[in-house]
């Protein structure tokens, strides 16, 4: 039997996160650089009240982490280039009933010219060794954000990302299924054409499925909508949406699709925003989301609190994260129990 990775609902151990070490997520000033480090603080002061945090931190920084991070977060030192957990940490799976994990190639995003990322390509493997279990080494480039799974064997995937030149080259859909298969037990990969408009810019990773698409239930989709026909992501998720009307779940369900509405906020001084509510990281009893001081922000809270039934939902201003370009999910990795 394949390992299978469970549902992100599961129960679990703790949140792996990594600290803001360098690069373009610390900015280039010291404001830049406390706000920052001030966001993960927040997120992992926010999971503390639900479960454990670990978190990764350069030895350089140890210093200034200690200064930011409430004293119930468990710090160890490896070197990092960056701090998105979700993409540079392992995928957790059972593997006939013991835990261990998935070691993807990670190579900043596909190779993007701003990224660095010999200590981050190293920092799932140090993980596993640090949490005591096996290690499964993938053949495939692919990230934590760039998937989701219903824990029934349904992952949801883009074709940007998987299918990326600068990831998987010469892969196939075939190919990319196959690994999926082995690592993570997809026995049904759903392929969405792409992401969102910003995540496909420069910062961006490629159309990372974790603030376009997630999976709460089997056979229940949760989809950003934005609603607002000026932003380029109104055409995209019709396009999206469109793409899921004839798919099903492993279990052969046709989707119970609920839709999320993006903030009214639809630009920065970089052009349109991929502010989304889908980026939320879901936690024993809880659930951690995003909040934009925006008007979406009461709706989208209540959609999830529907959609995680006895879970309490918890917000933290996730604008300086996207500013750096992700959200919640991107910088936590859940450890089931």
């Amino acid at each position: 039997m394949s390992p299978l990775m469970p549902s992100e609902t599961a129960p679990q151990s703790r949140i792996w996160m990594a600290f803001p070490s360098k690069g373009y997520t610390l900015g280039d000033t010291a404001a830049d650089a406390d706000e920052a480090r001030s966001t993960w603080a927040a997120v992992a002061r926010a999971v503390l009240e639900f479960e454990p945090v670990t978190m990764v931190v350069d030895p350089a920084d140890d210093e200034v982490a200690r200064r930011y991070l409430s004293a119930g977060v468990d710090i160890v030192h490896a070197p990092l280039d960056d701090a998105w957990m979700r993409d540079i940490g392992p995928s957790f799976v059972y593997d006939e009933g013991r835990l261990a994990g998935v070691d993807w190639i990670f190579n900043g995003w596909g190779a993007q010219d701003w990224a660095t990322w010999d200590n981050d390509a190293r920092v799932a493997s140090y993980v596993l060794e640090q949490a005591g279990v096996p290690r499964i080494e993938s053949s495939i480039v692919n990230e934590g954000g760039g998937f989701h799974v219903d824990g029934e064997g349904t992952v949801l995937v883009t074709e940007t990302v998987q299918l990326d030149q600068g990831r998987n080259p010469a892969a196939a859909k075939a190919d990319i299924e196959a690994e999926l298969a082995r690592t993570i037990g997809a026995t049904k990969v759903v392929w969405l054409p792409r992401g969102l408009t910003r995540d496909s810019m420069q910062f961006g990773t490629r159309g990372h499925v974790d603030i376009v698409a997630t999976i709460p239930s089997p056979g229940v989709l949760l989809l950003h909508d934005q609603r607002n026909p000026d932003h380029p992501d109104h055409r995209v998720m019709a396009e999206v949406e469109a793409s899921l009307r004839d798919t099903t779940d492993a279990a052969g369900r046709t989707w119970d699709i609920r839709k999320v509405p993006a903030p009214q906020t639809i630009s920065d001084d970089e052009g349109p925003v991929d502010y989304s509510y889908l980026n939320h990281l879901v936690v024993n009893d809880g659930v951690i989301a995003c909040s934009f001081d925006d008007a979406h922000d009461a709706e989208a809270v209540s959609i999830l609190a529907d959609a995680y039934p006895g879970r309490r939902v918890v917000t933290v201003d996730a604008r300086p994260l996207f500013e750096r370009g992700g959200g919640i999910h991107c910088i936590t990795q859940q450890q089931p129990a």
